[in-house]
């Protein structure tokens, strides 16, 4: 929202947000975003309706709001799991009729600081309209990509989940900096830049991940001797298959 607001897409007039939480109100009338604790009324109101809530709670929020939504507004999901058929199904007053408009995205933490991946998946009825306004929408603090639905469950346990396993990566980098005798603030600095350096030089390498690797890995080195521990250790398999657990669960979140 933030970078929406910073950039133009959108005014906080133009925006209303409904939260229960008191403090999470104020976060938003800081920015000077109406902030009420009203679903219902939040729904009368939008054009397009973004639902943030969490998948466990989805249906409950749809059945809160189902009466008072306009069969006009389009409704964007960031929910893990969710389908836009479940959110249409939840939300459709008049089985004669065509259905709610859902657009379905998978975000991720760095869209706070202007560097974040998510991927978009209308649902049925969804407009070429529809599609390029989310797209305007989340653009401003990031990069984004349409992606068929039934590929969202990847998406989310490899980019939406993904900056979990890149910090924690980073926190055992730095951990293990203390436990071979640098001190925690160095230890840190250390595993911070070194994160953040990696980042950008693949963001801006033509190279894949595996040449860059293989030009950091001198034959014989300190580097080899890790990536060979790693791999003796079968990490990079489960790693790949801790990916899977991801976009498993997230596929249990359909019926929870």
């Amino acid at each position: 929202m933030r970078a929406a607001l910073t950039r133009d897409v959108a005014r906080p007039a133009d925006l209303i947000v409904s939260d229960p939480t008191k403090s999470r109100r104020e976060v938003f009338t800081a920015l000077g975003v109406p902030a009420i604790a009203d679903n219902r009324e939040v729904a009368r109101r939008a054009k397009t309706l973004l639902l943030s809530c969490k998948p466990q709670q989805m249906k409950d929020v749809l059945t809160e709001i189902q009466a008072d939504l306009s069969p006009d507004t389009l409704v964007v999901s960031i929910a893990a799991g969710v389908s836009t058929e479940i959110i249409r199904k939840h939300l459709l007053r008049d089985h004669a009729g065509g259905g709610q408009r859902v657009v379905r995205v998978m975000p991720n933490t760095p869209l706070m600081v202007g560097e974040g991946m998510a991927a978009i998946a209308p649902g049925e009825g969804a407009t070429p309209e529809d599609v390029a306004n989310v797209l305007r929408l989340f653009e401003v603090a990031g990069r984004v990509v349409e992606v068929r639905e039934e590929l969202m469950d990847a998406v989310t346990a490899v980019s939406g989940s993904g900056p979990a396993y890149f910090f924690l990566l980073t926190e055992h980098l730095a951990r293990a900096a203390e436990e071979l005798g640098l001190d925690p603030e160095t230890a840190q600095l250390l595993a911070r830049q070194t994160a953040l350096g990696s980042a950008v030089m693949l963001s801006k390498s033509v190279d894949s991940p595996e040449e860059l690797r293989r030009k950091v890995t001198s034959p014989g080195g300190t580097t080899q001797a890790a990536v060979e521990h790693l791999e003796a250790a079968n990490v990079p398999a489960i790693f790949r298959s801790a990916v899977a657990a991801a976009a498993r669960r997230s596929r249990e979140l359909r019926g929870a």
